[in-house]
């Protein structure tokens, strides 16, 4: 159950700093107004908290995890709201950032 919450609370705040970034970069670079930038703004400031929700107390150890998921989780992004289209080399990286997470944050510590 630990191990399901864990990855839940890694999809819920890739959801909220990729799409954060994303409302930013659609807001600002996109030209689509203020509301977008505000809306980015706001959940990127919930990705801070759902962190904080993970079972394994070190910060760091999180963080350094949640930066493989964030690799893959903007390749997923991308494909869905921009329709890019990752090659062989993308695909790679994203499973080797996955395999780093793995390893992280759910490998036995005695």
């Amino acid at each position: 159950m630990t191990i399901i919450r864990s990855l839940l609370l890694f999809t819920l705040a890739a959801i909220a700093e990729i799409g954060g970034a994303w409302l930013v970069w659609q807001g600002w670079r996109e030209h689509r107004g203020p509301l977008w930038i505000v809306a980015g703004v706001i959940a990127l400031g919930c990705y801070g908290f759902i962190a904080t929700f993970q079972p394994d107390p070190h910060f760091g150890r999180i963080l350094a995890a949640y930066g493989g998921i964030f690799v893959a989780g903007s390749l997923v992004w991308s494909v869905i709201a921009d329709k890019f289209r990752p090659d062989g080399w993308d695909y790679l990286g994203a499973a080797t950032c996955l395999v780093g997470v793995a390893i992280i944050v759910y490998a036995p510590r005695g």
